[in-house]
């Protein structure tokens, strides 16, 4: 080696440490606290869910089968057998207010023909306070895109999956209803 090529690598090797540094010092930094879930998704016992609707889209109602209704019913459906909270009729009976909407954006359409290039279907959920009408939680599940009917529908049932999965992950499991009679067959 050359003395000069010597030089180099001797500088390159003490440098390293130096520029490796600050980087092991940010990642020996901890990840801030966790933020409570707000104390009313934990304590409410009653909820309504509303239907939050769609966007009106020529796509939204022929992309996935079951209509327009679909995913409030299957949101609500999932609610129910959940059991972790009682589902009730009108928001002024309810604790907690369970707004659900599916919304297709459009990206790229030939205004001519209606024909959209590329969309991004995703559920909304947004949990309010029934009685002050406060957001307390928001979450968003993107549905991914298929080109045949089924597996559209497919994963429009494994994105209501995961919605539902994380709201029973933010509001902690049901809670076995104490006092119930038992009967037997």
């Amino acid at each position: 080696m050359t003395k000069h090529l010597k030089a180099a690598v001797l500088c390159f090797g003490l440098a390293m440490p130096l520029l490796s540094g600050p980087m092991s010092v940010a990642q020996q930094k901890k990840s801030p606290p966790r933020a409570p879930i707000p104390a009313q998704i934990l304590s409410a016992n009653t909820v309504f869910v509303a239907n939050g609707g769609g966007d009106k889209s020529h796509n939204e109602a022929t992309m996935y089968s079951g209509g327009p209704a679909r995913t409030y019913n299957e949101f609500y459906a999932a609610m129910k057998t959940w059991g972790r909270y009682e589902l009730v009729a009108a928001p002024g009976d309810a604790d907690l207010v369970f707004e659900i909407r599916l919304t297709v954006f459009q990206f790229q359409s030939d205004r001519l023909s209606g024909d959209s290039t590329a969309s991004d279907p995703q559920f909304r959920i947004v949990i309010r306070d029934a009685k002050t009408r406060a957001t307390l939680w928001g979450l968003t599940e993107h549905v991914q895109g298929a080109l045949l009917q089924s597996n559209r529908d497919r994963n429009f049932e494994q994105a209501m999956a995961a919605v539902v999965a994380e709201v029973q992950r933010i509001a902690g499991p049901a809670v076995p209803v104490k006092n119930q009679p038992t009967f037997l067959p």
